[in-house]
């Protein structure tokens, strides 16, 4: 048990360290983007007609907090970033926290959903890829697999849209119907969300999916031909619970480990999608932020909650990890 506390509280701090180190680089790229909040608010005055002067800049700027050394802007940044607390959009004038609360826990939603169906399929298929020896199901299901990873996502919902624009009317996009989008959370809007979130959690976990498939395929078939298995086999264990218990078992431990890179992959082509489908979530909000807006604290708030969440996962899998297999509490405590 003590060992067990020892690993869970390493892990926990090289976690924190991670984030600290994170929001150090997402803050440093934001203090590099040309031009300041100061300066943005002026242009909003400016393009409202009011007259600013270099002095109304500067108070704007103390204002703010930007005339304080780097480091102490970055130190009293991360500790509200720790809070959930990111001030104010330089060109929205919202406050972050506000605007990306449910937006950005819809956007998490779709992740997770879309890395639970790619794992729900691809873990069973993989299994089954590598231990049959019918040719015929070997080969369909590699070919599955290489159109998943060859189609990207976003050509995959153009098809989609146009698909069932032309046989249906409808191009299937957003998250809410039109009654539903600006109302308060009930059962109905919930059901509403469920008959919308199904396509792009489908689309999201596509290429998820094929590339899960690949990697559970591949740990299998390096697991099914070593030894152990095979005095496994001679004790008289066979079929599903020789799989299960020995290969199985052994392949799907970095498969768990893997699902904090998985679901970065799964966000990273969140924000194509989500312009595609038309969603209103962080997605669209983080490409309306680097790519239009040039709203660095807004880009900023969002990746580092992405970096949280991804970091908490992977916190999460190492103690499972740790509690299933006591060979990873040994790589760390010794």
């Amino acid at each position: 048990m003590l060992q067990f506390s020892r690993f869970v509280a390493i892990r926990a701090s090289l976690a924190v360290l991670t984030l600290v180190l994170v929001s150090f680089i997402v803050f440093s790229l934001m203090e590099m983007v040309p031009g300041d909040c100061a300066e943005r608010y002026v242009a909003f005055k400016n393009s409202q007609g009011s007259v600013i002067t270099p002095a109304d800049i500067q108070i704007e700027r103390v204002r703010l907090g930007l005339d304080k050394p780097y480091l102490q802007r970055w130190g009293s940044w991360i500790i509200h970033a720790f809070q959930g607390k990111f001030g104010d959009s330089c060109i929205l004038r919202l406050n972050i926290s506000q605007l990306l609360g449910q937006k950005f826990w819809l956007s998490l939603v779709l992740c997770l959903s879309a890395l639970f169906l790619a794992y729900a399929i691809a873990i069973p298929v993989g299994i089954i890829a590598a231990t049959s020896r019918n040719p015929f199901l070997n080969n369909s299901l590699r070919f599955v697999s290489y159109l998943g990873l060859a189609l990207p996502n976003f050509l995959l919902a153009l098809m989609i849209m146009l698909f069932s624009t032309v046989m249906w009317g409808d191009s299937l996009t957003g998250l809410f119907s039109k009654e539903f989008r600006d109302a308060a959370w009930s059962w109905p809007r919930f059901k509403d969300f469920l008959g919308h979130a199904w396509l792009p959690v489908f689309i999201l976990g596509w290429s998820a999916t094929a590339f899960a498939i690949q990697t559970v395929r591949a740990l299998m078939s390096d697991e099914v031909g070593k030894l152990y298995v095979t005095a496994a086999e001679a004790r008289g264990v066979s079929g599903r619970r020789l799989l299960m218990r020995y290969p199985a078992r052994h392949a799907l431990s970095p498969i768990i480990n893997s699902l904090g890179f998985d679901l970065n992959r799964i966000f990273n082509e969140l924000p194509i999608v989500a312009l595609i489908l038309t969603l209103t979530e962080a997605g669209s909000l983080l490409i309306e932020a680097l790519a239009r807006s040039n709203d660095q604290q807004l880009a900023g708030a969002i990746i580092f909650m992405l970096t949280a969440s991804i970091v908490g996962i992977n916190f999460i899998t190492d103690v499972i990890l740790a509690i299933t297999d006591p060979r990873i509490r040994r790589s760390i405590v010794g």
